[in-house]
């Protein structure tokens, strides 16, 4: 029976490689899968996270609506200005 592992388990063992906390060896031998199922965790990981930073917009900032750093910092000496004000 093939064992399947959730998202947050492959992401768990994607750190371990990265962090150089365990062998691809080491982690297929804790995670009860073979080697190939481990190498192919990596490179799908690789291969999402240069997706995802080719797809980044640098600059962008957050979405309309969220509170700036202003506000942040008024609201803990007791005011409240929205973003944009």
């Amino acid at each position: 029976m093939k064992k399947c592992l959730t998202p947050s388990m492959k992401y768990e063992i994607w750190l371990q490689l990265i962090r150089g906390e365990a062998t691809i060896a080491q982690a297929a031998a804790a995670s009860a899968v073979d080697r190939s199922t481990i190498i192919r965790v990596r490179q799908v990981a690789k291969e999402g996270a240069l997706a995802a930073l080719a797809a980044s917009k640098p600059g962008a900032g957050r979405p309309r609506g969220m509170w700036s750093w202003r506000t942040r910092t008024r609201r803990s000496r007791g005011c409240l200005i929205m973003a944009g004000d």
